[in-house]
């Protein structure tokens, strides 16, 4: 599974001193993200990504969060086009929010609004949406990007919640997906966990029914129902390979 930051190169604090005269040239290539197997999701994305990826849940760090598989191998993302465009409809928030992120304080407090200054679309001068008003405060873009990843980091929150319920009733076990590809030669995608469907269905009736009233047993069975999507992933692999 791939490092959560790994599409980052140079995070950087944006400041007025450094990125006052700064600009973000807002394109729609996702070529970032070309080496990356997967992404982590927030659990308020699972209606929307399980329709089109398989979601698993992986270790980061101590904890473990939800991700979707973008790729059958290592390095590889089935879902970025030639062209640098995005073969789905949802494109997960963990992408969106590129080239920007939230820098976050020990105490959990503060929140530093950071840039990959890799990101081609940066721009020390010429043309873009620009960082700071004339006057040195953030401009309206700057805000909005702000907002969002305060709304990215809320739903973080939400989402090792419920990934720590996972955890307390020892639902999740480990899993692998094997490919057969067109020579013969079988590979497997390892490292991830899913929900045991037998721990599942053991659990006691008073647990069951608090999971549902927090919409959490509804994301388990999206998670399980988006496995089914590792069949999809076939179809995009080179060469027509074919997955057991």
């Amino acid at each position: 599974m791939s490092p959560q930051l790994l599409i980052y190169e140079t995070a950087t604090p944006v400041t007025h001193a450094r990125h006052g005269k700064c600009f973000v040239e807002v394109g729609n290539t996702y070529a970032f993200t070309r080496n990356v197997n997967s992404v982590p999701l927030m659990a308020t994305e699972f209606p929307q990504a399980a329709m089109e990826y398989p979601i698993v849940f992986a270790n980061s760090g101590d904890a473990i969060m939800p991700v979707v598989i973008l790729g059958a191998r290592q390095q590889e993302n089935l879902y970025l086009a030639a062209d640098g465009g995005w073969k789905a409809r949802y494109i997960p928030a963990f992408v969106r929010r590129y080239p920007f992120v939230f820098s976050t304080s020990q105490d959990g407090q503060t929140y530093t609004l950071c840039i990959d200054e890799a990101f081609s679309g940066l721009k020390f001068q010429g043309r873009g949406v620009a960082l700071f008003q004339a006057g040195g405060k953030p401009s309206a873009y700057t805000e909005n990007v702000m907002k969002f990843l305060k709304s990215y980091s809320d739903q973080a929150l939400q989402t090792q919640a419920f990934c720590e319920k996972l955890n307390k009733h020892q639902l999740l076990e480990p899993m692998q997906a094997t490919f057969t590809l067109t020579s013969g030669e079988k590979t497997a995608l390892r490292g991830f966990q899913a929900v045991n469907r037998a721990k599942l269905k053991a659990l006691d009736g008073q647990v069951l029914a608090g999971m549902a009233g927090t919409d959490e047993l509804e994301l388990i069975y999206l998670h399980l129902q988006s496995l089914s999507n590792f069949n999809g992933l076939t179809n995009r692999m080179t060469g027509g390979e074919q997955a057991k």
